[in-house]
């Protein structure tokens, strides 16, 4: 789908996608960003798919504690009416959002806005998770995170499900999942 940009002399706006495993900072450095947009005044919307409500409802929290306040949304299209005369807008956990986000995130970007996207790459099997391939597709910025495999130690870029039940999405922490390499992921536990 083609947009039509909009150049009148505007700031030009970009994508950037930070993608990983569970445990390999996405959300801890999507905040990092965000907050150092605060810290230059710039003006920021940041949103978060309403179904995540691990550690709360309205904010974004990293494992380490950190959080940011967002909004929380059930479709991505309400990006686009809430995200109103800003500089950045920041999204988490982008591989939950339905098959328009990657036209948002390009409409907001041609507007001349900085999108910030964080999410998981693969889901627990190692398969491309939502929409986070077309994302990284027409991202300007890509930034891949790894946790570290708990078996063995080397960089782990797989979300372990240690639990059998659930289909793709099923929300949960170090109780449900665990960061593994390639290698780990693949043995029998």
């Amino acid at each position: 789908m083609f947009i039509e940009p909009n150049f009148k002399g505007e700031r030009r706006g970009w994508i950037e996608v930070i993608c990983g495993s569970m445990f390999s900072g996405k959300t801890e450095e999507l905040i990092r960003r965000l907050k150092r947009v605060e810290i230059a005044n710039l003006k920021a919307e940041i949103f978060k798919p309403s179904i995540d409500k691990r550690f709360d409802e309205q904010k974004i929290v990293s494992h380490d504690a950190n959080k940011i306040q967002s909004t929380p949304i059930d479709n991505s299209q309400t990006i686009l009416l809430l995200a109103q005369n800003v500089d950045v807008v920041g999204i988490d956990e982008a591989q939950f959002f339905d098959d328009q986000i990657t036209v948002v995130c390009e409409k907001l970007a041609l507007k001349g806005m900085r999108v910030i996207v964080a999410g998981l790459d693969m889901d627990y099997q190692g398969r491309p998770f939502g929409q986070m391939p077309n994302l990284l597709a027409i991202a300007d910025y890509i930034t891949k995170l790894h946790a570290i495999c708990v078996v063995c130690g080397n960089i782990a870029n797989v979300s372990y499900r240690k639990v059998k039940t659930g289909g793709q999405v099923l929300l949960g922490e170090k109780d449900i999942y665990e960061p593994r390499c390639r290698v780990c992921a693949a043995l029998k536990s």
